[in-house]
């Protein structure tokens, strides 16, 4: 006898807007009723093991007991006060812990609530940067082909159109410069001919680093991030990394950047920040960003304040995830990962639907030669016990880092199981 699905439900259904969706011809959405390391249990009963850890938040599986007692510790004595003239012990000491984990240079958080909105900041960081040096022609972002920062206004503008789900607002949206990545000697040529005749005009540079995550789950070597280093230097505009989806240790290093041997100007963090449990972002600048707004001169301050900036609540969950990071054998784990995901996967590659196979740290991609219906591929890998979230035409898995060989292997398996029932 099927379960009937919760009040809860069927009620709140008729008012809820669900992102990327189109509400009139959207399935009911799955009931969640408990998470618990890499799996989530439905209303009907039903154990699913999670395959992205909600969007690549949760690095250290669900109710991880070291940050829930931080959140409930904090929520005991302050959960939250305005930013604005006040301070807390939480966001001061995560940000002195974020700015020594990302090396001497990156040395001033500001922390806002969202992923988009810290490339929004980091984009405002750079042209404001350029206007406080007398330079106010200097708005425009050089971005890549393939992108994806975020569906704000201001981050539609760096996504690539093609893959960003904003042909909508085109025309409306600032015109910013989609390049091709420098992946090879032609490629770099024709950006470092084209950053010389207009970088009097360029802020930055925008770039994922190693993985161009929604965008297609695209994978580009570190030596792509010393040419934009060096092109940057050469042409003196700053570089921006977005390590929303590859920092804290998803790539394979705490953050992706490491495995190129250049820092940025300001990078941007979220996702994994809280280890999957509460909103929270930062944009980190280095020190000759924070100098071009030290002034005696109003005009020349940061002007954003988001309500919510540097929550308590939201600071805690990420100072106890860091300490995971310390503690537990976080790298390591993507590492056996990576490994059993390359073997895992690989069976796929010989399948008539599959195009390509990609793998990088706890990031696994099966590229399709076409996109499929995605509601029915969605429908089969929960008959499988598996939450698996296609996008355009890649089935990617972005696992917890604590999701076991046993259940690594089941969402694996259902990846070959039902891809082998695709045409070609």
């Amino acid at each position: 006898m099927k379960t009937p699905l919760p009040d809860w439900l069927t009620e709140g259904q008729r008012h809820v807007w669900l992102p990327y969706t189109q509400m009139k011809t959207a399935a009911m959405p799955a009931p969640v009723v408990r998470t618990q390391g890499s799996r989530i249990q439905l209303a009907d009963g039903r154990i699913l093991i999670d395959g992205i850890a909600s969007w690549w938040t949760a690095c250290h599986g669900y109710n991880h007991p070291h940050i829930a007692r931080a959140v409930h510790d904090q929520l005991d004595r302050l959960p939250h006060i305005m930013f604005g003239g006040l301070a807390h012990e939480p966001a001061l000491k995560l940000a002195k812990r974020l700015c020594v984990l990302l090396g001497p240079g990156l040395d001033r958080a500001f922390f806002t609530e969202s992923g988009s909105v810290s490339v929004e900041v980091a984009l405002k960081m750079a042209m404001q940067y350029w206007f406080n040096q007398g330079e106010p022609q200097r708005r425009r972002i050089v971005a890549f082909r393939g992108g994806y920062h975020g569906d704000t206004f201001g981050t539609m503008a760096v996504c690539d159109p093609g893959v960003g789900m904003h042909a909508a607002f085109d025309g409306i949206i600032p015109h910013q410069d989609l390049h091709d990545l420098p992946l090879d000697d032609a490629s770099s040529d024709a950006l470092d001919a084209w950053l010389r005749e207009h970088a009097g005009h360029m802020a930055a540079i925008l770039v994922e680093p190693l993985v161009q995550g929604a965008g297609g789950m695209r994978m580009h070597e570190p030596f792509v991030l010393a040419r934009l280093r060096e092109l940057a230097d050469r042409h003196d505009v700053l570089l921006i990394f977005d390590e929303i989806f590859t920092g804290f240790g998803r790539t394979g290093t705490m953050f992706a950047f490491e495995q190129a041997g250049v820092q940025p100007d300001i990078i941007t963090l979220s996702k994994a920040l809280t280890g999957g449990t509460l909103p929270l972002a930062a944009t980190v600048a280095s020190r000759r960003v924070f100098e071009g707004f030290w002034s005696d001169d109003p005009a020349h301050a940061l002007m954003h304040g988001p309500t919510y900036m540097g929550n308590a609540l939201a600071c805690a969950a990420a100072l106890a995830s860091l300490d995971l990071f310390e503690r537990e054998p976080r790298l390591a784990q993507v590492r056996a990962i990576e490994g059993q995901l390359r073997e895992g996967l690989a069976p796929c590659a010989a399948l008539p639907c599959v195009r390509e196979v990609r793998v990088k740290g706890a990031i696994g991609a099966v590229e399709l030669h076409s996109t499929p219906d995605r509601a029915a591929l969605c429908r089969q890998f929960l008959e499988a016990g598996a939450w698996i979230r296609p996008f355009g035409n890649i089935v990617y898995l972005t696992p917890a880092f604590t999701t076991t060989p046993d259940d690594l292997r089941r969402l694996t398996d259902a990846i070959e199981t039902v891809l082998s029932a695709l045409p070609s």
